[in-house]
């Protein structure tokens, strides 16, 4: 029985050392062989020497290092790829996913369970983003084809099998949280407190937590699609019946200044463009999806490999 433990990096050099730390004493806890597994995801500053260091110091550590930032998400998506172990764990390399309670989901796996995924029950970032997580999530639990549990992130561990099948799928737009429910088996949350980040700043900027949030909902479902085909019936009908309106005015009474007049109009105009222009837009986001598809770059580029 062996542990994999998948951590994507990118400028943490202030979290690497107090991270290794707390990592070794729960590994060691379980006795068991181990690899931890950093995923430098186009590190700038000292991450990567620092990494080096550490594994000089314990050959269980093996570190990818990406050409460039590719994300988080191939982040992750690499480091399934080239883990070995028999229970594959991921988490962020912030000290938000405390390594202490990874015993307790390595021992639900165990217990019959093939994904164990944290449930963030108390998050201790600020309410912008606590309430912007909040929006998503419910708006990701409504029009998602398959249930994905609120508030659930990457952090979670899985078995080798479940890892195999993650890394069958061939997107180029990956939501792993997502892709993780999609493939099934037994999958049990567990709640923890998140803790604030322990030093840095996030790497994930506003317009990446939106590209993230669009590739949930682009990734899992249809409705948006199918939500700009009603808004479309309801407009052709409006349509329909100002044009019955209009008809009937102008043969039928003698009241014509009644027929709505050029404010209507512009009104009018400006609601059905304006509902175009969202509906080519919604359509694009599943094209530039299809675009990066059929493409076929690979997902990511490693630029060099220690410990493999």
């Amino acid at each position: 029985m062996t542990y994999s433990l998948i951590l994507p990096v990118c400028n943490e050099e202030k979290n690497i050392g107090l991270l290794y730390l707390r990592l070794k004493t729960v590994l060691q806890r379980l006795d068991k062989p181990y690899e931890i597994i950093f995923v430098n995801d186009g590190s700038d500053d000292a991450t990567l020497a620092l990494l080096f260091g550490l594994h000089k110091e314990n050959k269980s550590i093996k570190i990818i290092n990406f050409s460039r930032n590719f994300g988080h998400q191939m982040a992750v998506t690499a480091g399934m790829k080239h883990a070995t172990g028999d229970y594959i764990a991921i988490m962020d390399g912030d000290l938000q996913d405390p390594p202490e309670i990874l015993p307790d989901l390595f021992e639900l796996v165990k217990k019959g369970n093939d994904v164990v995924y944290a449930i963030r029950k108390k998050r201790k970032e600020n309410i912008f983003k606590r309430t912007a997580y909040g929006i998503f999530y419910k708006i990701l639990q409504y029009i998602s084809n398959i249930p994905i549990p609120p508030d659930s992130g990457d952090f979670c561990v899985m078995t080798k099998q479940v890892a195999l099948m993650l890394n069958s799928l061939p997107e180029r737009n990956r939501f792993v949280r997502g892709l993780r429910c999609w493939v099934g088996f037994k999958q049990i949350g567990y709640e923890y407190e998140r803790e604030a980040r322990y030093g840095g700043n996030s790497k994930y900027s506003i317009g990446k937590l939106i590209k993230l949030a669009f590739d949930g909902f682009f990734s899992f479902s249809y409705t948006p699609l199918r939500a700009m085909f009603v808004l479309g019936l309801i407009a052709l009908a409006m349509s329909f019946l100002g044009v019955i309106s209009a008809v009937y005015f102008k043969f039928f009474t003698n009241n014509y200044k009644q027929v709505p007049g050029f404010a209507t109009t512009i009104i009018l105009v400006m609601f059905i463009g304006g509902l175009q222009l969202f509906s080519l837009g919604l359509v694009g986001e599943y094209m530039g999806r299809m675009y990066d598809e059929m493409k076929r770059r690979p997902q990511y580029i490693i630029k060099s490999k220690v410990g493999f």
